[in-house]
């Protein structure tokens, strides 16, 4: 499974040049209300086998998680599924705060 560091997603999203990926956030909603990488799309991580037509299978997409290891679960699980283009978040939101946007709220 590939993973992304946050610096190194932040230079992607910052990258006019590139298509950014599709942020799939697979934390609990009372998690993505209280702080969430901006863009991203919330799909908590029981709900993805039900709801995972909403995602295109050749997207790349990166998954989120708090820490990186429901994300890593996900998409392992959506790679399964025949997706092809998946990326976890290593460290999750928690990196993200400490590496990329310190004023993100942290849990």
């Amino acid at each position: 499974m590939k993973q992304i560091t946050p610096t190194e997603l932040s230079a992607w999203l910052k990258d006019a040049g590139r298509a950014a990926p599709v942020l799939l956030d697979v934390r609990e909603p009372v998690e993505f209300a209280h702080c969430a990488i901006p863009g991203s799309i919330p799909m908590p991580m029981a709900s993805v086998p039900a709801r995972m037509q909403e995602l295109e299978p050749d997207a790349e997409i990166v998954v989120i998680c708090h820490h990186g290891g429901r994300s890593m679960q996900v998409a392992m699980f959506l790679e399964r599924q025949g997706f092809s283009n998946l990326i976890n978040l290593a460290g999750g939101v928690a990196q993200w705060a400490a590496q990329v946007d310190p004023s993100m709220p942290q849990y």
